[in-house]
């Protein structure tokens, strides 16, 4: 049986009360996030800026499926863009998503070299 670590324990209530919007914001946020390519995506431009082509040599994906991905990115504000001739540019514009990627990404990979899942 899985037993969370120290980190993911339930910890006693803080102080403040998040309110319905913070939980819908989560939820939009998880929901966002839920496919793997968008995941990739985020671990991708952690690394700096990167064009659709960089970007493309990096996810096994079709150019047209990584810009709509891209784009649901972008419209979430969770990606920044900028247009340089002909060529677009992505880059993190919310580093919590980030965070909240590298964070479960890292304590699923520990679970897994674990034997916990």
């Amino acid at each position: 049986m899985h037993r969370p670590s120290a980190a993911t324990e339930p910890q006693p209530e803080e102080e403040h009360h998040p309110t319905d919007a913070v939980f819908q914001r989560a939820a939009e946020i998880f929901r966002l996030m839920s496919t793997p390519i968008r995941v990739k995506i985020i671990s991708t431009l952690c690394h700096g800026e990167k064009n659709v082509t960089e970007i493309l040599s990096e996810i096994d994906t079709t150019q047209p499926n990584l810009s709509q991905h891209l784009n649901m990115l972008y419209q979430a504000q969770v990606l920044d863009k900028e247009r340089r001739g002909n060529q677009i540019f992505y880059r993190i514009n919310n580093y919590d998503v980030v965070a909240l990627c590298r964070t479960l990404c890292s304590q699923i990979a520990s679970e897994s070299v674990s034997g916990q899942r």
